[in-house]
């Protein structure tokens, strides 16, 4: 009868002999009084010993196959959940983890890395081993991970079930937390796994290195690299998985707790399942440790002839990549929870923020741009640099505010603004600095095109700009857009020197008075407006200088616009015509439409080849009037003033219900505007110039065209029509006709015109 003590020594003869080749030196490592040896030498051959399997390998393959089949795991999970006695400390095991992380990284590229000679590449880790806590963390868990580590060395190689060894490391971390009970198993294991890789890396350089690696038959176990790849691979899969798990409880450890609770169904459910998920990662750090003891022990021959092997750690690696499936869910619900409360919180902050004095602009906009000060988040337009926010301490800001479609329309008028400005450095309208807040979907993949659309429009503009879209915070974009009303349209948001809103939209300002309305106030904006009254500077001021001079010449004045070129025709041909017959000096100049972009130019480029008017050749002219235009709309509903009983207001208003379908004309003597009307009057006015001629001369000829007009305009109204796009911001709630006062209805109109540029040319 065999005992067990002599089935131990069998098997460590028989591996001695296979290796030594002879029965001399395999006896010569045995003492002199062992029993047995002569019928040890007798029974065994290299043939033999190479097909003799450690018991302790049987049994581990056998164990893991039952436990894996096992249908109640709630009693085994009640074992576990039994040697769980935490005693309340708290250990930041994410240092550790990163260490561990790195030795299984830089081990797990395998034996296709090392064969072949090539390196894989692997981020360097930070260098934490010389801070104090992790040297006092390490100085305290070292005993513990040595300790464990023996045990599963020991196991694995003795022999006994898998879940029994799982169950006897989780009695010696008994007074640990799940997490750490996990990353000090996963340390342990590390420690034998990251030798045995070490070895194989090193030991063709290092003779030390090289005699430990024969030691444990490394040489052998690289020549046959080919026929153990399925295993390595398996076992590389499995260790991945089980360091993906272990990272994913680590974050469950790190949630703020301020901000989630274990109230939280996503992160009570997680921690109902973390115990488990340690279970089985434990589990499989076992059965990895086992498969390295059965490579260096029992060698290549009997690796390559059991199959089973893979088969467990690739069953293995399905348990733990499902129970990471399941807690990436909880934990990405969980960081939703969480980011949602933080948005709240940074939300309800900045609006404190803005309603409290402070002593300059810091708190606001870093609150709005980027908190820390850990990087430079602005870039500055003139020189291209990086720079920090303090460049903007004490200063006039101006918050451009747009997403990536700003029309490149907007940036060139803004932009010549903003250099006109700079010029005369030393006037007080240039002591501002504008800084481009770019807003975009957070929710939206940030792929190379777009990042390629940001890096162009950030290299044309030459003031100050945020370096990235991803540094503007969630609650910063939902604050900006609640409170500041932002629709996609650009807005330029005022901010004091101690970062007080002065303004919440100047750029209708900049616009209609470009830097002439600093400091960009909406006192300085009421100011503006009081000084303003009917005339055509106020509508072609800063556009175009040839029109200025005629207004200086004082000569009559018509500005039209439209898209029918058979109505432009007459218009045209008859102005002229009256103008000839009232010998008065007339310059026409064609303005366009507010919208339609293509046919304004093909109308341009029919009343040039016609010679029928003056007209704007660049676009942007036609685009900058009718913006300035609305935006003088805007400046009056964003102070309250749109339905004031002013005249001015009314005249605007009806231009631009004029636009929206038709021709219309402004007649004007110099700066004196006497005749605002659709071309559903003026045409007729002009038509029947035989029956108001005889005025012309009591009356001259703007007064007498203005009486007739009148008489026209009231027999004709026309419809009046304002339309908002729903990216306006602030739109009003009701507004009151400006031809009969009432208060108009209000519809909400679907709008496509089939034009490339509408989008952008509709303002």
């Amino acid at each position: 009868m065999v005992t067990k003590a002599s089935q131990v020594l069998l098997e460590t003869f028989c591996m001695a002999f296979k290796y030594s080749g002879s029965k001399e030196k395999a006896q010569a490592i045995f003492p002199s009084s062992a029993p047995d040896l002569e019928f040890l030498s007798c029974v065994c051959s290299p043939n033999m010993a190479s097909k003799m399997a450690p018991i302790s390998l049987q049994q581990m393959i056998k164990g893991d196959r039952s436990m894996i089949t096992m249908s109640d795991d709630n009693a085994m999970m009640k074992q576990i959940h039994a040697t769980h006695a935490h005693d309340g400390r708290q250990i930041d095991v994410r240092p550790l983890y990163q260490l561990v992380e790195d030795i299984l990284n830089r081990s797990t590229p395998g034996v296709d890395a090392i064969v072949t000679t090539t390196e894989t590449r692997v981020e360097p880790l930070e260098d934490r081993t010389q801070h104090a806590g992790f040297i006092a963390m390490i100085e305290a868990l070292s005993f513990t991970i040595d300790r464990i580590s023996c045990e599963i060395a020991c196991k694995c190689s003795a022999g006994g079930d898998a879940h029994a060894t799982t169950l006897s490391i989780f009695n010696m971390l008994a007074s640990y937390s799940w997490d750490a009970k996990l990353v000090l198993t996963l340390a342990a294991f590390a420690l034998n796994y990251g030798e045995f890789w070490l070895l194989a890396q090193i030991y063709s350089s290092n003779q030390l290195a090289k005699s430990m690696a024969i030691l444990k038959q490394v040489p052998i176990l690289l020549e046959h690299s080919a026929l153990l790849k399925p295993r390595f691979d398996a076992l590389n899969n499995l260790i991945r998985a089980m360091m993906d798990v272990t990272r994913c409880i680590i974050e469950f450890k790190e949630l703020p707790p301020m901000y989630i609770t274990q109230d939280v169904p996503a992160l009570s459910t997680a921690m109902a399942h973390i115990p488990t998920a340690v279970y089985w990662t434990i589990r499989s750090i076992v059965a990895c440790a086992t498969q390295i003891t059965s490579l260096t022990s029992m060698g290549h021959e009997y690796a390559i002839s059991t199959t089973n092997e893979t088969w467990e750690l690739s069953t293995l690696a399905h348990k733990i990549n499902s129970i990471l499936d399941h807690l990436k869910k909880q934990l990405f619900i969980c960081y939703q929870y969480i980011e949602k409360k933080r948005n709240v919180e940074t939300y309800q902050m900045l609006q404190n923020l803005f309603k409290s004095i402070h002593i300059d602009n810091m708190k606001i906009l870093k609150a709005l741009i980027y908190a820390k000060d850990d990087m430079q988040p602005l870039v500055d337009g003139s020189t291209k640099r990086r720079v920090h926010i303090d460049v903007l301490r004490r200063k006039n800001v101006l918050l451009l505010i747009s997403d990536l479609d700003i029309s490149q329309d907007e940036l060139s008028i803004l932009e010549q603004i903003y250099n006109e400005s700079r010029v005369h450095a030393t006037r007080m309208e240039s002591q501002y600095e504008v800084v481009w807040v770019p807003i975009v979907d957070h929710s939206l993949e940030w792929a190379d095109p777009v990042q390629k659309q940001f890096e162009n429009l950030q290299a044309t503009m030459p003031w100050f700009s945020v370096h990235s879209p991803t540094l503007i915070d969630k609650a910063v974009i939902r604050f900006i857009k609640e409170v500041w009303h932002f629709r996609n349209k650009p807005i330029l948001v005022v901010l004091d020197p101690q970062g007080k809103v002065v303004s919440p939209n100047a750029i209708h300002m900049m616009w209609i008075w470009g830097s002439n309305a600093f400091p960009f106030t909406s006192l300085r904006e009421e100011a503006l407006w009081k000084e303003e009254t009917w005339k055509l500077e106020l509508l072609v001021d800063g556009i175009d200088p040839t029109i200025l001079n005629w207004i200086k010449e004082g000569k009559f004045i018509y500005l039209y616009g439209g898209t029918d070129m058979e109505w432009i025709r007459k218009f045209t041909t008859t102005a002229k015509a009256v103008a000839s017959a009232a010998r008065i000096p007339l310059e026409m100049v064609y303005v366009g439409k507010s919208t339609k972009r293509e046919q304004v130019r093909r109308c341009i480029a029919s009343i040039t080849a016609e010679k029928l008017s003056h007209c704007w050749q660049d676009l942007t002219m036609v685009w900058f009037f009718w913006t300035r235009l609305e935006s003088m709309l805007f400046s009056k509903i964003q102070l309250g003033q749109a339905d004031d009983q002013d005249p001015m207001m009314h005249e605007i208003k009806k231009l631009l219900s004029y636009d929206k379908e038709g021709g219309w004309a402004v007649l004007s003597k110099g700066s004196f505007t006497f005749v605002n009307g659709h071309g559903t009057t003026i045409l007729p006015t002009l038509l029947a110039y035989e029956e108001w001629q005889e005025h012309v001369v009591t009356k001259g000829f703007d007064i007498a065209c203005m009486d007739y007009h009148s008489k026209v305009h009231s027999d004709s109204r026309p419809c009046c029509r304002f339309e908002f796009l729903s990216t306006s911001g602030r739109i009003p709630d009701k507004m009151k006709c400006p031809e009969c006062i009432r208060n108009m209805e209000k519809y909400i109109t679907f709008l496509c015109c089939h034009d490339d540029h509408n989008i952008k040319s509709v303002y």
